[in-house]
């Protein structure tokens, strides 16, 4: 009987040729919880302004797998002694990071679901397929909660400089054609080494290091914080709050059995059990698209407005402003709709509302970045970088936006 070959090769369009480096990780990439990653879009309703922005999570964490592979490759032939054991809880632990993302990534986050992040998610499925097979993910799990006694692990998966930013930076900046994102990975990674116990970057991978950062700054306004993305994914935040608040007022709506359940029960950490990570499993970008496209012939006014708006691409006016939004500026707006559609205020709050958001390319106050000089010397890019506008990175840059619909001729 001919064995299953399960060291494949992938084609990426980034990278070129990924291999799966081992069984295990095959085998956890074949696993349902992982294939759920293929329908979950790894930027969210940016598609809607950016049309290649198709692709995907699993896109993501295979990437990062690869990178993973060729930062622990340029570590150890750097003299850093990482065992094989070692080695394969750190490709396990970046190709689980995401795994707890929900459908159009933060968006479940924030409408269905009570103070229960996407990382904690993903620790769960992590834990879970620890026990499918055989608590081999167990080691992966201690680096993924920065357990395990060496620190450089956990900053190669979260840190100000990780292989997640490394792959999702240049994956985003090519589906999206930004070219302002466009990293050299590759060089950074070639770049890494390890001093103290800490992941340092040699004194000669410093522009590197500096086009990295601004290249964040640059991908955060032209693309994640984009006004129309923005604007698109608060509309699907309130869609789902709006389905539920219908659903709890004993209002039926068409959905899948597994978003029925998380519109009809109230979830937070203490209630996420076993039996709910199965259901969330099941939960995806194609169940919120599906139940919009049948919500759109609701009874509802809002519900059916919200859901025309996000299927149609006939979005919200959003303006973005360097000064918070006047109260003055909101109530208009809300007046407005309310006499056009004879609707209530809390009604017409689900299309004119505002916000802000933040844009901070470099933590100083947190793990930083540390350049590592030919003399020993271990320095905070800041510090060492001849690049006056770095510090200007390491300050916050807050936005404030107004929404609200689009008037009509």
């Amino acid at each position: 009987m001919n064995q299953r070959n399960k060291l494949k090769i992938l084609n990426d369009p980034i990278y070129g040729f990924i291999t799966i480096p081992n069984e295990r990780i095959f085998d956890i990439i074949e696993h349902k919880y992982f294939q759920r990653l293929r329908r979950i879009s790894q930027m969210g309703m940016s598609y809607l302004v950016y049309p290649g922005a198709q692709h995907t999570r699993f896109h993501h964490a295979l990437g990062c797998m690869h990178l993973m592979r060729k930062a622990l490759e340029v570590l150890k032939f750097k003299g850093v002694v990482i065992s094989e054991e070692e080695e394969k809880a750190l490709l396990i632990a970046i190709l689980l990071h995401d795994i707890g993302h929900g459908p159009f990534s933060h968006a479940m986050e924030h409408s269905i679901v009570n103070g229960v992040n996407h990382e904690w998610i993903s620790l769960q499925f992590m834990e879970k397929m620890n026990a499918d097979f055989n608590q081999s993910l167990t080691l992966a799990i201690q680096i993924f909660k920065g357990e395990y006694p060496r620190k450089f692990f956990k900053q190669l998966i979260a840190s100000q400089l990780d292989v997640d930013r490394l792959d999702y930076l240049k994956r985003d900046s090519f589906y999206t054609g930004v070219a302002e994102g466009n990293i050299n990975s590759e060089r950074l990674i070639t770049m890494l080494n390890v001093k103290n116990d800490k992941l340092v970057v040699e004194q000669k991978g410093i522009y590197s290091v500096e086009k990295f950062l601004v290249a964040r700054r640059l991908m955060y306004w032209q693309v994640y914080l984009h006004k129309t993305s923005l604007g698109a994914e608060q509309l699907v935040i309130r869609v789902l709050k709006r389905a539920k608040y219908l659903v709890d007022q004993d209002i039926s709506l068409p959905a899948s059995k597994a978003l029925g359940y998380f519109l009809k029960n109230k979830i937070d950490i203490k209630s996420f059990n076993t039996d709910v990570l199965e259901t969330f499993s099941k939960l995806d970008d194609y169940d919120i698209v599906s139940a919009m496209k049948e919500w759109i012939s609701s009874d509802d006014f809002v519900l059916r407005n919200l859901c025309k708006m996000i299927i149609n691409r006939d979005l919200l006016k959003v303006k973005l402003r360097k000064k918070k939004i006047e109260p003055k500026k909101l109530e208009t707006h809300i007046l407005k709709l309310q006499e056009k559609y004879s609707i209530s205020k809390e009604e017409a709050e689900y299309f004119v509302f505002k916000g802000d958001v933040s844009n901070l390319a470099y933590r100083s106050d947190v793990e930083n970045i540390s350049i590592l000089h030919k003399n020993g010397k271990v320095v905070d890019v800041i510090k060492a970088s001849d690049q006056l506008n770095l510090e200007a990175l390491s300050e916050p840059v807050i936005k404030y936006y107004i929404c609200y619909p689009k008037p009509k001729d």
